[in-house]
């Protein structure tokens, strides 16, 4: 690619990632795209689950739906691919099918990691990065950028840069989601907290869902509203909170798209989650975001931003990386309700104060 003219390339196509949370962790990368490459028209292929994340950014042209369901899928991708007439792919999903997409579809520069024995697909094949493990995940996909700006120029000035993982929601989505909690009790002056208390690729990773029972409790004892939030997929641990608490909390898991959900967590003022994709949009969003880690490794895939708090415990077999706990989830069991309750009601005292300040300086304003 070192021969390649930057000029020449007009259209790029970004192969994204396939879950909420690790999307977001390329929004950097993203945005680094744009600064080496301002006037391409840049087009993000994602699948379904993640488009709401990047409604209206100004980082891309154009987003293109990959809705998986076999492996034959692949066949109108890759029409679609060939009728964008795209002169470089980058490729932050690490499957082999990632790079034989653009292979197929004759996209003449292909850059992605050497991963899954895909090689000979791509043009820039780059081997992983020996840090992966010991940074974070948005370091992965920024090298990527990184190494094409080189490829490019010649130098690279993407880490001169702080990474920039924030998103932000248009007063018009707002609007849209200050009348949707008004249909569901919540007023403009109430405090609110969104809950997330499942996650949809890892059982290990959840709390007990006794625990986010009793602290949705005392929240609402303590004149909170709260929202309990995910997908559809998620709702048997919804009910399964629900069930166990005391007094009724409002029950939005699965009925809210991405959109309004993301507008939501911009609305709330503490957000308490386990290590899924709210936790990433809720930092993102710059709201105080308690994350509950476990089997994971906060080092490499915590919220991208300071007011992401992370809890965790870890226990010698922590983190492990399991989807299931084979012994007696200690690393979870671990985190108490009074902890978690205690660092909650700081980060809403917090917050408190600063919208108070806000309003009086508005005020003098």
């Amino acid at each position: 690619m070192s021969n390649v003219p930057a000029e020449s390339i007009k259209r790029v196509v970004v192969r994204g990632t396939n879950w909420v949370g690790d999307s977001l962790m390329t929004i950097p990368a993203l945005r680094a795209l744009r600064r080496v490459l301002p006037d391409a028209h840049i087009t993000l292929v994602i699948r379904p689950g993640t488009k709401g994340i990047f409604s209206g950014v100004d980082f891309i042209d154009e987003i293109l739906v990959y809705d998986r369901k076999n492996a034959f899928s692949v066949v109108p991708q890759v029409r679609e691919w060939k009728r964008g007439r795209f002169d470089l792919a980058v490729l932050f999903q690490n499957a082999f099918e990632a790079a034989l997409i653009p292979f197929l579809a004759g996209v003449p520069l292909r850059l992605g990691y050497a991963t899954e024995s895909r090689q000979a697909l791509l043009t820039d094949p780059l081997p992983l990065p020996d840090w992966r493990s010991s940074r974070h995940e948005v370091f992965y996909y920024l090298y990527l950028i990184t190494a094409l700006e080189q490829m490019l120029f010649g130098r690279s000035t993407v880490c001169e840069a702080e990474p920039d993982a924030s998103i932000q929601i248009s007063e018009a989505r707002k609007a849209e989601t200050a009348e949707l909690l008004r249909a569901v009790g919540v007023n403009e002056d109430d405090a609110v907290v969104a809950i997330c208390p499942g996650s949809i690729n890892s059982r290990a990773k959840r709390w007990p869902a006794e625990a986010y029972a009793s602290l949705a409790d005392r929240l609402i004892e303590s004149k909170r509203r709260v929202l309990l939030i995910g997908s559809k997929d998620e709702l048997d641990v919804s009910e399964d909170v629900t069930h166990r608490m005391r007094r009724q909390p409002i029950v939005l898991t699965g009925k809210t798209t991405l959109d309004q959900i993301t507008a939501v967590l911009d609305r709330a003022d503490l957000i308490v989650t386990n290590d899924t994709g709210p936790a990433h949009i809720g930092a993102a969003l710059g709201r105080p975001t308690i994350v509950i880690f476990g089997p994971t490794n906060p080092l490499t895939t915590r919220p991208f931003a300071p007011e992401a708090v992370v809890l965790r415990h870890p226990p010698d077999c922590a983190p492990c990386m399991l989807r299931d706990c084979p012994i007696d989830h200690r690393c979870m069991t671990a985190i108490t309700v009074d902890e978690v309750f205690e660092q909650s009601h700081a980060l809403l005292k917090r917050g408190s104060f600063a919208k108070t300040v806000r309003s009086l300086c508005d005020s003098v304003a």
